[in-house]
C-alpha cells in the first residue's frame, strides 16, 4: 500500500479510537476510512483532462466507486475501457494503494484481428506506460475467440456502458458475464454502469443504446452473481430516452445522425434540447460471486 494513504488511514483509526467506547459504531470507522483513501487525490489528478474532469458531475466516480464498494489494494479488470475515462481513475488508485490493475483489450491470438483493433491495443498500452503513475498495467486478451479469463483473478471488474453493444451479437452478453463471474474472486464485486431503459419490454439488440435495469439483473443472476446493490447516484430524470439518434444523441456523443453509419454530422440539427438533458439515465448496479 502507498506510504501516504497508509499514513492516513492509520491517523483516522487513531482518531476513531480516541472517542469514547461504545460511540463508534462500524460504519463510522468504514466511514472514517473510507474518507481518507486514495480515491479523491486520484478524482483530482493533474493527469486528467479538463474534459474528462466536466463530466465528473454526471457520472460521479467517487460516489459510484464508494457505493460498487471498490477497496485500496483490490485486484481490478476495467471491461473495454474505450477512451480511458474511468483508466485514469483506476489505474492510479491501484498504484497508490498497492493494488493491481488490468484492461480487457484486443485478442492478439485472434488471427484475423484488424491492424486498427492491433493499434489500439497498442495505442492504449503506451498512453499507461508510466508505471510511476499507473503502475504496471495489464492487458488481458478480449473477444469471441479469445480464451477463458484466469478464474478467481480479480477483486473488483467494472463494466461500464458495454452492456447494450454485447446485445447486439448473439450470445454475446451470456458469455462475456459467465467469463467475468468466473474471473471474479469469491466474494468479489461486479460493477455495472449501464444506460437505463423504460420499464417493460426490451429490444434484444438495444438498438437505441438504452437496456432495462430487470433484463441486466436477471443475465447476472442466470449466470449465478447475486444482486448486492443498487443505486440511482447516476439518474437522470431529464432523459426523456426517445432521442432521434438513440442515446448517443446525448453528450458525449452529441450525435447529429444515425451512430456508426458513417455520415458527416449535420450542422443543421438542433442540439440544444439534447445537450440541455445532458448524459444519458443510467442504472448502477453491484453484483457479488458468492463466497461459498
Amino acid at each position: 500500500m502507498n506510504t501516504e494513504v497508509f499514513k492516513r488511514i492509520f491517523l483516522s483509526l487513531f482518531v476513531v479510537a480516541l472517542l469514547p467506547v461504545g460511540a463508534v459504531s462500524e460504519a463510522a470507522i468504514d466511514d472514517a476510512v473510507l474518507k481518507d483513501t486514495a480515491l479523491e487525490d486520484v478524482i483530482a489528478g493533474e493527469w486528467r483532462s479538463v474534459d474528462d474532469k466536466s463530466r465528473d458531475t454526471s457520472r460521479r466516480p467517487g460516489e459510484s466507486l464508494q457505493f460498487w464498494g471498490l477497496k485500496p489494494g483490490a485486484s481490478i479488470l476495467e471491461v473495454q475501457p474505450g477512451a480511458g475515462w474511468w483508466t485514469q481513475i483506476l489505474a492510479p488508485y491501484a498504484a497508490r494503494t498497492g493494488g493491481r490493475y488490468a484492461a480487457t483489450a484486443a485478442d492478439l491470438g485472434n488471427p484475423n484481428l484488424s491492424e486498427a483493433a492491433r493499434k489500439g491495443r497498442a495505442d492504449f498500452a503506451a498512453t499507461y506506460a508510466n508505471e510511476k503513475l499507473y503502475g504496471k498495467i495489464e492487458l488481458v486478451n478480449w473477444g469471441a475467440t479469445a480464451a477463458p479469463l484466469p478464474e478467481g483473478s480479480y477483486d473488483f471488474i467494472l463494466v461500464s456502458r458495454s452492456i447494450h453493444g454485447w446485445m447486439r451479437n448473439e450470445g454475446a452478453l451470456d458469455r462475456n458475464l459467465g467469463l467475468l463471474a468466473r474471473a471474479l474472486k469469491k466474494g468479489g464485486v461486479l460493477a455495472i454502469e449501464q444506460h437505463r431503459g423504460n420499464p417493460g419490454p426490451q429490444d434484444p439488440k438495444a438498438a437505441n443504446g438504452y437496456v432495462t435495469e430487470a433484463f441486466v439483473i436477471e443475465a447476472a443472476q442466470k449466470v449465478g452473481l447475486k444482486l448486492d446493490g443498487r443505486s440511482e447516484i447516476n439518474a437522470n430524470a431529464r432523459d426523456t430516452k426517445d432521442h432521434p439518434f438513440g442515446v448517443w444523441t446525448l453528450p458525449p456523443t452529441r450525435s447529429t445522425v444515425p451512430y456508426g453509419s458513417g455520415k458527416p454530422a449535420d450542422p443543421a440539427f438542433d442540439r440544444s434540447k439534447y445537450d440541455a438533458i445532458g448524459e444519458s439515465d443510467r442504472m448502477t448496479l453491484r453484483f457479488v460471486r458468492s463466497a461459498d
